[in-house]
């Protein structure tokens, strides 16, 4: 009679006001979330709300997974959810979905989603929570950049979940494995919008002035696609370098200095016209593209890191 009370007393998780439900669930991990969901219909409709999933995206996934990675997500649900002779116009044979920007020959594979098919209900109501087990699963293969070497370069990532790594490829004449055993420290999330076929229209260069970190586009061909490789900005030669007398930021000469290079070396310096928003270079130097200014002092310790030459060149 006692336990018949004590259970007739209980408060059910469920006749908890909604605040406190919501509390309790973002304590959970991931894994506790789904076995939860699996309770009950009204727990499951809770637990796979998006609020509670963009929370472990972005406590995860949020330094790589930038504002291009969730545009194609979406591209991917608009397509799924879109009618059924649409969508198999779409899915490959093998239930991939995958979109493109770009013209030939710099066609450029925005993401991809591996075996999509089974996920088409799935995706209609719970996107976030999909997108973290496709991220988690490597199904998906977002958008984002590497640090390799001089510069950063843009491609498509799917994660290893057995040795928390990430496999990449590019297009180098067809989709080609580019990498593998990435670590999560040599991703970033792309800080602009740009395509790597693209050329960046600058904001920056009114503003620019010797001592500036930067990183700038180049590529070697003109049908090749942008890296992005990070330079400082430098004096003129005519310039005595006193910092009351400097008129650089006022010449319509930008010079930029490939500080992890030696003095004398043949990419040590470019000087390029500071209001020409063309391409820039030819065949023998390759071509330079636009300018992003670094503001942010992590960025530039990073690269100083990376890149020890930049101590030791100044």
């Amino acid at each position: 009679m006692e336990n018949t009370e004590k259970r007739g007393n209980m408060i059910s998780l469920l006749n908890l006001p909604e605040s406190t439900l919501d509390c309790i669930l973002k304590r959970l991990t991931p894994i506790e979330l789904i076995k939860m969901s699996e309770v009950c219909t009204c727990l499951r409709d809770v637990c796979r709300s998006d609020h509670l999933w963009e929370n472990y995206i972005k406590q995860k996934w949020g330094r790589i997974i930038g504002d291009a990675a969730y545009k194609e997500w979406q591209c991917h649900i608009t397509t799924i959810k879109s009618e059924e002779t649409l969508l198999n116009q779409h899915i490959n044979q093998n239930g991939s979905l995958g979109s493109f920007c770009g013209a030939w020959p710099v066609l450029s594979l925005g993401s991809y989603l591996e075996d999509c098919k089974h996920l088409q209900s799935f995706l209609s109501n719970n996107s976030m929570m999909a997108l973290y087990l496709s991220l988690e699963s490597g199904k998906f293969w977002f958008p984002a950049q590497v640090y390799r070497g001089t510069l950063v370069r843009d491609a498509l990532f799917s994660y290893d979940s057995k040795n928390d790594t990430f496999k990449a490829r590019q297009r180098s004449g067809g989709w080609q494995l580019m990498g593998h055993g990435i670590s999560w420290e040599n991703l970033r999330a792309s800080p602009v919008e740009t395509p790597p076929c693209v050329r960046h229209v600058s904001d920056c260069l009114e503003d620019l002035k010797p001592g500036d970190h930067i990183e700038i586009q180049w590529k070697l061909r003109s049908e090749t696609h942008y890296d992005w490789w990070y330079a400082v900005i430098g004096h003129l030669d005519s310039c005595n370098k006193n910092e009351n007398y400097c008129l650089c930021c006022n010449s319509e000469t930008l010079v930029v200095e490939f500080r992890q290079y030696p003095h004398g070396a043949s990419m040590r310096q470019a000087k390029l016209p500071r209001h020409n928003n063309g391409e820039q270079g030819g065949n023998q130097i390759g071509f330079y593209g636009g300018i992003r200014k670094l503001h942010s002092e992590e960025e530039i310790e990073k690269w100083k890191v990376l890149l020890p030459y930049d101590r030791r060149y100044m």
